[in-house]
């Protein structure tokens, strides 16, 4: 049992290594890495690069305090600053392993906060349903206003939608969906003959009531400035790099959103930061609005890893601040 949770651990953590790393080859397979150091330090402007730091780690800012007004409705009221940090060492763990900062950002609240850990964990469920619905928005939006590149974008990866989705005939679809009930409803009857049935219900019911969190914050307009916030901030992270080079400088605000949109959908794809596909992605919107292809490679090596290398550090500063951080006492919690 140890040899397989090892195993499954480790597949954690190397699949979505190899997989950014076999995109990353494939795309710099014969790039002139000795190049990079003349664009680093005689045709790169610095200064945007660094004024766009601050708008990435408000960002972060804003996700750890939108999630203090989530917890509050369940009954939970951890500190601004160990949620904000929280949120700092949730980013630097899941570029090791994707997507595990939701859960380490959690155990960081229960460990310093006692905070309920399902709650916690289903307000993340909730904040990440606002983000998709702030994310479906401004992709409409931007694809409506884009929709000869994205066709192009479409036509040059090889992806279309509408073939994915004619390979489902209406029977497939109705088979699909039933099976998808069976085996639900498989899952519930063999959860309720197992003896710790009554823990996962609780811990399910927990859930839920941090997933339904949103409708009892007290103040939800500053709830919307900080999702809002969140994106914008971003935004604002990546635009600001588009400045630091002479080939993407005047491409404009509607160029970067579109790659922006598009490097955000590539980010799901599990890989450390989204390396891999957030490159290959950016890249060949780049490429659509006129940018040679060996300085969008440029462009995409040196964003991404500054803006990790930016993730790392704050994760770090975080790491080191709990440390020093006092736990909550269960006395405080009755205060």
């Amino acid at each position: 049992m140890e040899t397989k949770k090892v195993i499954n651990n480790s597949m954690k953590i190397v699949l979505p290594l190899l997989l950014g790393g076999a995109i990353l080859y494939w795309m710099y397979r014969d790039f002139d890495f000795s190049s990079i150091e003349d664009v680093l330090f005689n045709q790169m402007d610095w200064t945007w690069m660094i004024l766009s730091f601050p708008f990435g780690i408000l960002a972060m800012v804003f996700r750890g305090l939108r999630w203090r007004q989530a917890l509050e409705p369940v009954g939970e009221h951890p500190r601004k600053s160990v949620c904000i940090n929280s949120i700092y060492l949730s980013y630097a763990v899941s570029l090791i392993i994707p997507r595990i900062g939701e859960f380490a950002r959690c155990g960081v609240l229960k460990r310093h906060e006692r905070t309920d850990f399902a709650k916690a964990l289903g307000t993340v469920v909730t904040e990440r349903a606002v983000d998709m619905l702030l994310m479906l928005l401004f992709t409409v939006v931007t694809i409506l206003t884009q929709i000869p590149v994205f066709m192009t974008f479409f036509s040059r990866t090889g992806t279309r939608i509408d073939d994915i989705v004619g390979q489902f005939s209406t029977t497939g679809w109705i088979v699909t969906i039933i099976c998808a009930i069976a085996a639900i409803a498989l899952i519930y009857f063999v959860l309720r003959q197992l003896s710790f049935y009554n823990r996962i219900k609780q811990t399910v019911h927990n859930i839920w009531l941090g997933i339904t969190s949103l409708k009892g914050v007290r103040n939800i307009p500053l709830f919307l400035f900080y999702s809002v916030g969140i994106w914008v901030c971003y935004f604002l992270h990546f635009y600001l790099t588009f400045f630091c080079f002479g080939f993407t400088s005047g491409l404009g605000v509607t160029c970067a959103l579109v790659c922006f949109i598009v490097g955000t959908i590539a980010v799901i794809v599990p890989t450390p930061n989204g390396a891999g596909p957030w490159h290959f992605s950016v890249k060949t919107m780049l490429a659509l609005y006129g940018v040679a292809a060996n300085n969008a490679l440029y462009f995409v090596l040196v964003v991404h890893t500054v803006q990790t290398l930016l993730i790392i550090v704050m994760g770090i500063y975080a790491w080191i601040v709990l440390g020093f951080t006092k736990r909550t006492k269960p006395s405080e919690l009755l205060n």
